[in-house]
């Protein structure tokens, strides 16, 4: 195992993934864990991340941020020191992890974020996805004075600064929570760039569905003032 991630757990919420989930996990680096939280799926979710040798979790109340937090509980149990959170959607390249770990590692940052914003290939952002970013990012600059470039959901966080923020938003303010609160609480945040790709099956749960999109933007500004 490469020591430089022996002690990184990597929590993957999953909702109905079962084509993309083999990929990211064909993918990943040997790390010290990898925990699958089922979110309620309807398909072979659970079964393929069992076969690809995952830990899965069954968190069946929808929602991103209580899915997420229970691999961040089971991960936080079992003693794991960074946390890395990465979408089943293979839209994002697990090899690429170690440039979101090395500098917690190398003590430089305690939140390390993946940004997406000059990297994405051409469709793996939606127009609705950039705007709801730009909307966010402003959003947070104006309650917390520190300027994102991304709210991309390729992150990670010491886990001794996750248990810090008692995180608690249920859905999709979650990453908001975790950017504002790591400003408040005067983490060290560092953004690297990351490849972003468009997502290798099916319609992306937000930027897919415009009405979701919509509660999903509602979501986030109402999490930036509550949690400001």
């Amino acid at each position: 195992m490469k020591a430089k991630l022996h002690n990184v757990a990597v929590i993957i919420p999953a909702l109905n993934e079962a084509e993309s989930l083999p990929h990211v996990l064909r993918a990943m680096p040997i790390v010290g864990a990898v925990f699958v939280v089922d979110n309620g799926s309807s398909d072979a979710t659970a079964q393929v991340a069992t076969a690809q040798g995952a830990t899965v979790l069954c968190e069946p109340e929808r929602g991103y941020g209580r899915a997420a937090k229970t691999g961040i509980d089971a991960a936080c149990a079992a003693g794991h020191e960074i946390i890395v959170i990465l979408d089943a959607d293979h839209s994002f390249k697990p090899e690429e992890m170690e440039k979101l770990v090395t500098p917690i590692q190398d003590n430089q940052a305690d939140m390390v974020l993946g940004d997406r914003s000059n990297t994405a290939e051409l469709g793996a952002l939606t127009l609705a996805q950039r705007f709801g970013n730009q909307v966010a990012t402003t959003l947070i600059y104006w309650v917390s004075g520190h300027r994102y470039a991304d709210m991309g959901p390729f992150r990670a966080i010491r886990a001794s600064s996750l248990i810090a923020m008692e995180m608690e938003d249920p859905n999709y303010g979650w990453n908001v929570e975790m950017q504002i609160k790591a400003i408040k609480l005067g983490f060290r945040v560092k953004e690297v760039d990351v490849s972003c790709r468009a997502r290798i099956a099916g319609a992306s749960k937000i930027s897919g569905n415009r009405r979701a999109a919509l509660r999903c933007g509602a979501r986030m500004i109402l999490a930036t003032w509550h949690y400001a």
